[in-house]
């Protein structure tokens, strides 16, 4: 692999122009498309294999016309202080405000507060429940304005209104934070590089590959259903690996240039032996995002692929258009470590930037720069890793029980789906949420709703009955509504309201209730029930992510495994990297249910409301969590086994890895935290947590896994830890990560090209 990468490297130097062109027009095409495309229609959030989603689709069988995935909202009144809503002067203004609502065209039906019996004991809240036609998503912004006018007009009058309910939807914003991570990602890369040009190209590769990937999202949003979510996670993502891997090979060919490379040569060995690097790193990335499809639920695996191909795209273009943009960039990216007088230096050796001094004398040139200048200075890498191998077990130790105390909180974990209760108090929707919980209690937020499928039954309206009785005498029921059968009278809807908040286990308790009260009830009557309702489904949800966590986390890893045989062609560093990120992923939710469930630093990270972790979180972190952990090992560890096999000892191999490594991982991490961080001060509380959990992830596995609990085990094994068995060694393919072959040829004094069977790609 490395030869062909080698050859690719140099192919995207010398035709620069090819490569940017088709690069540009691809970013012009995808622009144009996502210009053009429609809007995004609904959003389907349909669970296959799970009772609230078949209680759903028997909805749209048996009601049809009603549009049961409509949108839906609710505008709550409160009276002023010290009066009702039945005053004369408040139920005119309200039923002024529910026949002006009624006139909107895509309005199917509005329910009079003072009919519905939708005013509170006290009297003092009322709500009036508006249903439309089409989908939050779908709504004409005029409609969106109607609703909110109404309210406003009603406020005029001397009422509290609120509006809740998923029709004034609105595409979650990311905020100014957004771009203060990419701010922070510019300020490490210039530390790094020491050159604004350098610092550049790794930005500016990562925005054309986001700006690809989110594009072509955009522009097949309507066709595939993608929602606004899958385009902010795919962003977050590719922004991420975008700049880690430009970063990657810019500094391998930085270093090539330091050992005395013309330039062309050293863009494509950048590209041979880095590049190498970045295609398995991305492959495990991609590997865990397609994964997600194992879930079966379509929503995840839609995010996953568009996130996979995002990742892809930043992988094709660190292999092409960084070695093209070097070519543009010539002399103003400098050798690693020159401050001007190397050049000079390598000048009167006679190797210029566009010189063609042979590969095979950039040891005499090396060697030269060495006797000017002297030894070289250890870097903190080098004397950090040095540190480690003379202390493995206390540095291994002191790892591994910082992430244990870290992951602690992760056992009381509560999973579940954010709704309106979650939204920041400064919204319409948080504060409607409040009102209603002030007026008819916490669990008229959250209804279920029962289907009663009576088809197969003899009597369906004694099924009926028996079934609302049934659900009445249950604990934790405020209300039941009377059955509503349907024209056919063979199904009927039942609202049943619970005495507990939608998110918590009372209400989870009951919906398990009915259901088993469903039993006996079919054995008894032959007819079917089914509990569904947002609740219901975000209850299922949670249930169904939780039963495949484990297989996916098999699939995933074991996978990821096997590719990680492949490159470093060991068993002990591959399970070494595996039981590594599973420290550093725990220890990241346990961090996620500190801030977000229990509410340490709340504030700080702008948690208005805390309660259960999302439900998609453990296993979306240990998705995209273990892609990105197998970057850096996969970047930092080649260089070990790269020293290794070219016959250093392991313990210094260890701190060579590290000595050419440690910079450049450590400013990728910083970058990837900074890129994630930035989506912290999202508007959708999904985001916001996704943000913080990868940016703590790849805190705690950079810093404290690879950094620190690598070296150590790696230093405690020895030689064993590159042990392979000669079985599997004959049947391994030869991929030649490290660059091998690039260096024989140097020992022979042929280039790549001319030694092409040195090495099987």
């Amino acid at each position: 692999m490395a030869t062909f990468l080698y050859k690719l490297g140099r192919l995207a130097f010398r035709r620069r122009h090819f490569v940017a062109l088709i690069w540009v027009a691809l970013l012009t095409l995808a622009g144009v498309g996502a210009a053009s495309a429609p809007p995004a229609g609904t959003t389907s959030f349909s669970i296959p294999g799970t009772e609230a989603q078949k209680a759903f689709d028997l909805l749209e069988q048996r009601f049809p016309g009603q549009s049961a995935d409509g949108a839906t909202a609710r505008v709550v009144f409160k009276a002023p202080s010290g009066e009702k809503m039945t005053d004369a002067g408040n139920k005119a203004t309200v039923e002024k405000t529910v026949d002006e609502l009624a006139d909107g065209s895509e309005v199917a039906s509005v329910a009079d507060p003072y009919t519905g019996k939708a005013v509170s004991k006290d009297g003092t809240i009322a709500y009036a429940s508006v249903r439309y036609d089409v989908s939050g998503m779908e709504l004409e912004e005029s409609t969106k304005h109607a609703l909110e006018d109404a309210a406003e007009q009603a406020r005029d009058a001397g009422l509290t209104v609120e509006v809740g309910g998923d029709a004034l939807q609105a595409v979650p914003e990311t905020g100014a934070t957004e771009i203060i991570g990419i701010a922070v990602a510019a300020v490490v890369l210039v530390i790094t590089f020491g050159s604004l040009v350098a610092a550049g190209l790794p930005l500016l590769t990562a925005l054309i590959g986001v700006g690809i990937g989110v594009s072509s999202i955009t522009a097949l949003a309507s066709v595939l259903e993608l929602g606004s979510t899958t385009s902010i996670l795919a962003m977050m993502i590719g922004l991420a690996v975008g700049i880690d891997y430009a970063l990657f090979i810019v500094s391998r060919y930085r270093a090539e240039l330091a050992e005395g490379r013309e330039r062309e040569d050293a863009a494509g060995r950048a590209v041979g032996t880095a590049g190498s690097a970045v295609v398995f790193a991305g492959l495990t990335v991609v590997i865990a995002l397609v994964g997600l499809a194992v879930v079966n639920i379509p929503m995840l695996t839609k995010m996953g692929i568009a996130a996979a191909g995002t990742v892809a795209i930043a992988v094709l273009i660190a292999l092409t258009m960084i070695p093209a943009l070097l070519g543009y960039a010539g002399r103003r990216v400098r050798p690693a470590g020159a401050k001007g007088g190397l050049l000079g230096r390598r000048r009167r050796d006679g190797k210029d930037g566009a010189g063609k001094a042979g590969a095979g004398k950039a040891g005499a040139g090396k060697a030269g720069a060495e006797k000017e200048t002297g030894p070289a200075k250890a870097n903190l890498g080098t004397r950090w890793a040095s540190f480690v191998v003379r202390r493995p077990l206390a540095v291994l130790l002191l790892g591994v029980i910082g992430l244990g105390a870290a992951a602690i909180p992760a056992s009381d974990l509560e999973l579940g789906l954010p709704d309106d209760g979650s939204q920041p108090t400064s919204t319409t929707q948080r504060r409607a949420y409040d009102l209603l919980s002030e007026g008819f209690g916490p669990g008229f937020n959250g209804p279920l709703m029962v289907v009663v499928d009576a088809k197969g039954s003899d009597a369906p309206k004694d099924a009926f009955t028996q079934v609302s009785d049934e659900i009445k005498g249950l604990d934790g029921v405020v209300a039941v509504t009377p059955p509503a059968p349907n024209k056919g009278g063979d199904t009927a809807t039942i609202s049943v309201i619970p005495d507990s908040k939608p998110s918590s286990v009372q209400t989870e308790d009951l919906v398990h209730a009915i259901r088993d009260a469903g039993g006996d009830i079919k054995a008894d009557t032959g007819a079917e029930t089914l509990v569904t309702g947002s609740t219901a489904m975000n209850i299922d949800v949670s249930e169904k992510l939780n039963d495949a966590l484990l297989p996916y986390l098999v699939l995933v890893v074991g996978l990821a495994f096997l590719l990680l045989i492949v490159v470093f062609r060991s068993i002990l560093v591959p399970l070494k990297a595996a039981l590594g990120f599973l420290l550093s992923v725990m220890a990241a939710l346990g961090a996620v249910v500190a801030v977000f469930q229990w509410g340490w630093l709340s504030g700080l990270m702008g948690v208005e409301e805390t309660g259960p972790v999302m439900s998609m979180m453990p296993i979306f972190m240990v998705g995209v969590v273990f892609g990105l952990a197998m970057d850096y090992e996969v970047f930092l560890v080649t260089r070990m086994r790269e020293a290794y096999v070219h016959g250093e000892k392991p313990g210094q191999a260890v701190v060579t890895g590290f000595k050419h490594g440690a910079r450049v991982v450590t400013a990728a991490a910083v970058i990837m935290m900074a890129v994630f961080a930035g989506f912290i001060g999202s508007s959708e509380a999904m985001v916001k947590m996704i943000g913080f959990g990868l940016a703590i992830a790849v805190f705690f596995d950079a810093f404290v896994v690879r950094m620190a609990i690598v070296p150590a085990v790696l230093a405690l094994l020895g030689k064993k830890a590159w042990w392979l068995p000669k079985w599997l060694d004959r049947a391994l393919p030869n991929v030649d990560v490290e660059g091998e072959g690039l260096r024989t040829a140097d020992e022979r004094g042929s280039g790549p090209d001319e030694d092409r069977e040195l090495v099987r790609t």
